[in-house]
């Protein structure tokens, strides 16, 4: 290794291990072993600017073994964006820019929050995708406006996780040539060697995906990995794998064992590895010459993207629309008019939401060139599809339809990096209850704050013959309980389109669309109703006659349910509204006036649910006013399930009069 690389290599080494050590917690075994790694992706091949860590074209790096966070800060730091000495200083503590995981939104240059192992490896899929599906709609001839690689540190840990097989496994498949990640073989985790639970042989693996498998014997040969990145580069057809042999607590007293891992090293042990590599001991040192060397790239950095941003004004000129096109969808713009969407319907139709919502995905297509999506091999079901258009493949890179094939977990994560991005609004679909297959990757958009949409049919017991393995009970109620998460169960096609239109245009969270697989009826009746109060997630949809002595809350199919159950109630004397109530967190986020007038306080509440009834009683006031499920369901016809569960106005009328 050179002088000046060798120095630049130590530097992030100790500048991250001495973040450890002032914290007193961290993981200091990675960044010792895998510095160099770091360092030949970013000083030989990165096109990025820290004056604009948002820079469109740059290419996007991904630490998805995101505990070794304190060297991606010591990176970001000599590299010159806005993380000071200081900032790692005070990594891990109270207000830091430098967390224990690298968060997006946090850190500057930090393009994916990681931590979840897999997940990181799984978003850059989603990252290589993008940036595929651009280019081949947005380049043309003499203007290659989109042109940038994904880069990435993979572990152990991560080929162990079965969401980075799936994910592997559809980038092989899709030939996605611009995503290359370097991984860091060490051998070790937090129990000990590898051998003692992965054994099998991960190059004839990555090729039996259809990966581009790569090695370097050591982690210390800078000029072995830029030739190896390069020959990575080169082949476009192939993701690429380069598996470096590197050594956990690279030449500290615990080298390869797992002590280093995931503790500071002690005070003695740091100071050995100091003096073995020659290094000061004096904390959080950066030589002259390694800020000179970095500072020396922030020219070529900012030209680099100024260069792109003249090739822009001369693509708006030969292409004009495209141009626009493409800047709105940089810029996120989206705009949904509400009445085309509604206008699709037909007045007291009887369709599934899940139908309806699959008229909206084709209607949007048309309106929101961003959209793009599929499912996990349930379109038919999912009703994903967008008839007009062609699938994303090896040979048909424009297509904005995605096989994404039964890989949920990995779905919501390529979701999760094609958001990240930028210039997409991309959904997935699977049935509701497997929501939980992809349950980490909508949490990990709500802890992002991105927009991801999770298509999720078949909503409740009433999806009929295919039993209880089917039928979620409580998947509803679970989604419900993540923090900034849209979860949203519409009662017709109208909401339907209300829910597609509060998804694509809301860019801070993730939503779930919960979509019924039986027939429900449209409320054209309340078409101006539903336009008004839906996207508050709660209203009143058919008052009271006089003053209201219940009123009933209903999500879903329930809805129908509950109109029928107040026109017997009204019938027999007794005056009842029914407030449909899509979504709970659209509604809490109204001001309390709102909330009064729909929910007034001193009226009886009743609330009616296909799953089960624990949480309600925040609107009700205790559980007893609910009718919900509390077992797993059965194999029979939806209708016949749903009047043995007791969703029938019989039922409803008795229990709310029992209440009363």
């Amino acid at each position: 290794m050179q002088k000046l690389d060798q120095a630049c290599v130590n530097t992030l080494r100790f500048l991250a291990v001495d973040q450890v050590e002032k914290a007193k917690s961290g993981h200091p075994g990675f960044p010792l072993g895998t510095a160099p790694l770091m360092y030949a992706i970013w000083d030989r091949f990165m096109n990025y600017n820290p004056a604009n860590p948002a820079w469109f074209n740059r290419d996007r790096f991904i630490l998805s073994p995101g505990h070794g966070s304190a060297l991606m800060y010591a990176m970001l730091h000599v590299a010159g964006y806005d993380l000071s000495i200081d900032d790692l200083k005070n990594f891990r503590q109270w207000g830091s820019k430098t967390a224990g995981h690298p968060e997006y939104g946090l850190t500057p240059g930090v393009d994916v929050s990681t931590g979840p192992l897999g997940h990181g490896f799984a978003m850059g899929v989603g990252f290589a995708i993008a940036e595929a599906m651009l280019a081949a709609k947005y380049n043309k001839p003499g203007h290659k406006v989109i042109d940038h690689f994904t880069y990435g540190l993979t572990s152990d840990g991560d080929q162990m996780e079965g969401v980075a097989c799936e994910a592997a496994s559809l980038a092989g498949t899709l030939g996605l040539g611009r995503l290359i990640y370097l991984y860091d073989d060490n051998k070790i985790t937090i129990e000990g060697s590898t051998d003692i639970a992965f054994g099998e042989d991960v190059e004839a693996r990555f090729k039996a995906y259809g990966w581009q498998v790569l090695r370097v014997a050591d982690s210390e040969d800078i000029d072995a990995m830029e030739k190896a990145i390069a020959e990575a580069k080169a082949d476009e057809a192939h993701p690429s794998l380069i598996i470096v042999r590197t050594h956990i607590g690279f030449g500290s007293p615990k080298q390869d064992s797992a002590s280093c891992h995931g503790e500071p090293l002690g005070a003695e042990a740091l100071a050995a590895a100091k003096e073995k590599a020659g290094w000061t001991q004096e904390m959080f040192y950066v030589p002259e010459e390694v800020k000179a060397h970095f500072d020396a790239k922030l020219p070529n950095c900012a030209a680099k993207e100024q260069a792109w941003d003249k090739e822009m004004e001369a693509y708006s000129e030969a292409y004009p629309e495209l141009a626009a096109e493409l800047k709105a969808r940089i810029a996120g713009e989206v705009s949904v008019d509400l009445d085309k969407l509604f206008a699709i319907f037909k007045d007291n139709a009887k369709t599934a939401t899940r139908a309806a919502s699959g008229d909206v995905i084709n209607a949007l297509a048309q309106m929101v060139p961003a959209l793009t999506g599929g499912s996990a091999d349930l379109g038919p079901s999912n009703k994903t599809v967008m008839k007009k258009e062609a699938y994303f493949s090896k040979e048909e890179r424009d297509g904005r339809n995605i096989h994404f094939g039964v890989r949920e977990h990995a779905m919501g994560a390529v979701l999760n990096g094609m958001t990240l991005h930028g210039g997409f609004v991309p959904f997935g679909g699977t049935f509701l209850v497997f929501a939980d297959f992809l349950r980490p990757t909508i949490r990990m958009a709500a802890l992002m704050g991105i927009q991801s949409i999770f298509v999720l049919t078949h909503d409740s017991i009433a999806l009929g013959e295919d039993g209880p393995t089917h039928q979620p009970i409580e998947t509803t109620m679970g989604l419900r309980l993540l923090p900034n998460t849209c979860v949203i169960r519409p009662a017709d096609a109208l909401e339907t389109a209300v829910a597609w239109k509060v998804a694509v245009e809301n860019k801070t969270k993730p939503t779930c669309l919960l979509l019924s697989r039986q027939n429900l009826t449209t409320l054209n009746a309340y078409k101006d109703v539903v336009k008004a109060g839906a996207p508050k997630g709660a209203y009143v949809l058919s008052p009271a006659q006089g003053e209201a002595k219940v009123i009933i809350i209903a999500t879903g199919s329930e809805v129908e349910l509950a109109l029928k159950t107040q026109a017997v109630l009204q019938a027999e004397g007794t005056e009842a509204s029914v407030v449909s109530m899509p979504s709970w967190d659209l509604f809490d986020a109204q001001d309390e006036a709102y909330k009064e007038s729909v929910l007034p306080s001193g009226v009886v509440k009743f609330a009616v649910e296909a799953g089960v009834p624990y949480g309600w009683s925040r609107y009700t006031g205790c559980e007893k006013r609910v009718l919900g499920i509390t077992k797993f369901g059965a194999s029979a016809p939806g209708g016949v399930l749903m009047e043995k569960y007791g969703f029938t106005v019989e039922n409803l009328v008795a229990k709310i009069k029992e209440i009363l």
